[in-house]
């Protein structure tokens, strides 16, 4: 049986993704947090496809960082692989996550590196 945290967190991503959806002129940006690590896709919803995606895993610049730092730099580094896909403005699906610590500095980092939002 799932936990009341995992339900509650699917019960808002149903709500969120209920609105938001991703076009090729505007991507969606999905974020996903894990215990240890950050992830985060540029998803074109009407293709189905992965546009442009970075983890925080195996990425060298973020060992020895505080996760809010390694998330920052992940987002840093999704802007710069969507710039090179043609990628400037994304809508922000912060997938049930409360708007704060990881996946903020994510959006922060995103933002610094030139995405709009």
């Amino acid at each position: 049986m799932a936990s009341r945290k995992v339900e509650q967190r699917a019960k808002i991503k149903r709500r969120v993704r209920k609105n938001i959806f991703g076009t090729a002129e505007r991507p969606r940006l999905s974020v996903f947090r894990s215990n240890k690590a950050i992830y985060a896709q540029i998803i074109n919803d009407v293709d189905g496809k992965t546009v442009a995606s970075a983890s925080s895993v195996g990425l060298k610049a973020a060992e020895g960082k505080s996760k809010s730092e390694a998330a920052a730099l992940v987002g840093k580094e999704l802007a710069a692989k969507a710039s090179k896909a043609g990628v400037e403005q994304v809508v922000f699906d912060r997938n049930g996550y409360q708007y704060h610590g990881r996946v903020k500095s994510l959006a922060d980092g995103a933002r610094e590196g030139g995405l709009n939002f």
